[in-house]
């Protein structure tokens, strides 16, 4: 691995996917979102029989951080099986935040399969600065 400051993301994300609740997709999802100041706030999904109030790895690590008061983050690893993409409902949140993000998807091997931004996930995104003030 080129970067050694993605080890202990990695590492988070894989360890976090132990603690997702999936009964219906069996697919577990671990994120570790890193704070500009270096915090790693993790995330597993949650999944629940009313299908839309499912709340994805990275939506968890996003909120559990802002509730804390970090509003800047520099990167996020997301951990899968086969290193999918954070959906479109993810995206939007994180981009709220941190339209520059550095998004890292890896398999539950720890081998990373992607390292991209955000803005190449979201492009033309929508985000506070599109609001009239």
């Amino acid at each position: 691995m080129s970067d050694p400051t993605l080890q202990p993301l990695i590492e988070t994300a894989i360890a976090v996917t132990e603690h997702a609740y999936i009964p219906y997709s069996h697919y577990p999802v671990g994120a570790a979102l890193r704070a500009t100041d270096g915090t790693i706030y993790s995330g597993c999904n949650v999944e629940n029989a009313a299908y839309p109030a499912t709340i994805c790895a990275e939506r968890t690590a996003l909120v559990k951080a802002v509730s804390e008061g970090q509003r800047e983050f520099d990167t996020i690893v997301v951990v899968t099986k086969n290193a999918g993409s954070p959906c479109g409902t993810c995206r939007q949140m994180l981009y709220e935040f941190a339209p520059h993000l550095r998004v890292v998807l890896a398999d539950l091997d720890g081998n990373v399969r992607s390292d991209t931004t955000l803005a190449d996930l979201l492009p033309d995104g929508f985000g506070p600065d599109r609001l009239p003030r």
